[in-house]
């Protein structure tokens, strides 16, 4: 896609949050329908499997934009198995797929889906900082993250209701207050 090439738009972790940000605009009027679909820590965590719970929302995507091709970044190394599972439940079974690890990095479309997708994010993290202050980015590798979830847990009996409580930080921090209490109760 020519036009989409031309915005200068690559894999989303390649570009800062601001040229992410100018790109948006741009890459939302060549587009022919933008979907985006937030999922709640909750449902995440009532799924028995996260590559299942993504795949169904591809699924959603899909059908609802009555797409004739697509191209995904596949999250499982089996990618033509990949695009058999999304296949399977596609109202059209006639859809193109081209499924392929990385493919945020070779084809514009995943690209600019990868960008809207992070700009989207960050403008959510920015309203949840206002409801529970600064807690970082969100991700495990941010320290200001996972200083806030232990303060938190400190200070509250369980996450709040943003927080996966599958996440396996969430998990770690739950068992090393656990230990901490059982080491009290032992002394």
């Amino acid at each position: 896609m020519p036009a989409l090439k031309k915005t200068g738009v690559k894999d989303s972790k390649l570009l800062t949050r601001e040229q992410r940000k100018k790109m948006l605009p741009g890459l939302k009027k060549i587009a022919s329908g933008v979907r985006i679909i937030q999922v709640p820590a909750s449902e995440i965590d009532s799924s028995d499997n996260l590559n299942k719970l993504e795949i169904r929302k591809m699924q959603e995507i899909i059908n609802s934009m009555q797409a004739e091709r697509v191209y995904i970044d596949a999250p499982e190394r089996n990618t033509k198995k990949f695009a058999g599972k999304i296949r399977h439940g596609l109202v059209s079974k006639g859809v193109e797929i081209t499924a392929e690890n990385f493919a945020d990095r070779k084809y514009p479309e995943v690209s600019a889906a990868s960008v809207i997708a992070k700009v989207t994010r960050d403008a959510e993290i920015k309203k949840l900082h206002r409801v529970y202050g600064n807690f970082g980015s969100g991700y495990t590798s941010d320290e200001r993250t996972t200083g806030f979830l232990k303060d938190w847990i400190k200070m509250n009996k369980e996450f709040p209701k943003i927080v996966r409580k599958r996440w396996i930080t969430a998990e770690e921090i739950l068992r090393e207050k656990q230990q901490k209490n059982l080491h009290l109760f032992a002394e």
